[in-house]
């Protein structure tokens, strides 16, 4: 069924059920769920914990648990989770992006981009604050940053609205309000009382605020995705 257009821009559906969400979504979540079952079959504790991210992973030259630390996870209600955010907050931006193989291709590299500023961030800010360095692991720094990329969605309604526009400042706040309170809590769902790298998610959402211009630009997309 075809879409409403915007000036010529595909409007993107205010919401769809899980069964209609876009292949690039379905593949992403799908392949999280995978992964851990995988891990939970063959990894021990120890392996896990030598794959995710910490400040000595990275000043030792393991650049490469940035990436890995997002396809692990710490339980089966942590996957799920962060499957069930990617299904929420991922549609509006991949179908901006385009579903054929150089859109798809844009979006997951989005999704890694941000993830793995996501640990960056976290890694920088352990370093500086938490002298334990427990490593984190998850992809919900990733999936902070398509929430971020969606604000801005939001903001131009389904074209890329400006990133000081009161609907992102707010999305944006709400965002850090909710993650700094259930951090120093620790009462967030699904965590089973490990610690939640908190920190990940703000990184994550800064940079899908930030990333998701440019990388609409490497999806073929010109003036007409940008509010004016």
């Amino acid at each position: 069924m075809d879409r409403p257009k915007i000036d010529g821009w595909d409007a993107p559906p205010a919401r769809e059920p899980m069964f209609n969400a876009p292949w690039t979504i379905v593949a992403l979540g799908a392949a999280l769920i995978a992964l851990y079952g995988v891990q939970s079959l063959l990894m021990t504790d120890s392996q896990v914990e030598a794959w995710g991210v910490t400040p000595e992973a990275l000043a030792s030259g393991r650049w490469q648990t940035l990436l890995t630390s997002l396809f692990l996870h710490g339980s089966w209600p942590h996957v799920l989770m962060n499957s069930v955010a990617i299904i929420a907050f991922g549609p509006p931006v991949t179908r901006m992006m385009g579903l054929g193989a150089r859109g798809a291709a844009v979006f997951f590299a989005f999704y890694l981009a941000c993830g793995v500023l996501s640990g960056l961030g976290f890694a920088i800010a352990d370093a500086l604050f938490d002298p334990k360095h427990l490593p984190a692991v998850g992809a919900s720094g990733a999936v902070s940053g398509l929430l971020g990329a969606a604000s801005r969605l939001i903001q131009g309604h389904g074209r890329i609205g400006p990133i000081f526009g009161s609907t992102v400042i707010g999305m944006a706040a709400a965002w850090a309000i909710v993650n700094v309170v259930l951090g120093v809590s620790g009462l967030t769902p699904g965590a089973e009382g490990i610690p939640v790298a908190w920190q990940a998610h703000l990184a994550g959402y800064a940079a899908g605020l930030f990333l998701i211009g440019p990388f609409a630009r490497l999806a073929g997309l010109t003036g007409e995705a940008f509010t004016q």
